[in-house]
């Protein structure tokens, strides 16, 4: 199967595209896991949000991030969120080639993801470290990671 990797900042998604990348997560974050949540939450909007994903020959979003950029005690750091991909493009590498995309933007700042548990030891082999005691998020059980180090550590 051929795919293409896209990327594209918030304010340059055209409709069509974002509704596509809201629809799939849907399909696997509220429907398939069963969790209604507030998929909606302003942030894939936001000036400093950029989005990945991998579509197939037939323009379908196979897998899908969001990065955002944050300022947290006045440095600045990512937080990698909504990774998701199609049930049956599972097992391919999608969601570790998003990762990497994503993270070749970050660089060399911290980058936080609350990771679903069992996907923990797949963020490992990017980097990611465990950084904090595992938490419910609408009943499923996650644990919050760390790429990097944030700026007020290294201060």
């Amino acid at each position: 199967m051929s795919v293409a990797l896209r990327r594209a900042w918030a304010k340059d998604l055209d409709t069509a595209t974002l509704y596509e990348l809201l629809k799939l997560r849907v399909e696997v974050f509220v429907v398939e896991q069963a969790t209604p949540y507030p998929e909606l939450d302003g942030r894939d909007l936001l000036a400093e949000t950029r989005h990945f994903w991998l579509e197939g020959a037939d323009g379908e979003v196979i897998c899908t991030l969001r990065l955002m950029e944050e300022h947290v005690g006045g440095g600045k750091g990512f937080r990698i969120g909504r990774v998701a991909t199609l049930r049956t493009a599972r097992g391919h590498g999608h969601a570790s080639r998003l990762l990497q995309a994503a993270l070749a933007e970050v660089g060399d700042y911290a980058c936080r993801i609350d990771a679903q548990t069992y996907l923990e030891d797949m963020y490992k082999q990017h980097g990611f470290v465990r950084d904090g005691d595992e938490f419910l998020d609408d009943g499923i059980p996650h644990v919050p990671m760390l790429r990097g180090h944030s700026e007020t550590e290294q201060s």
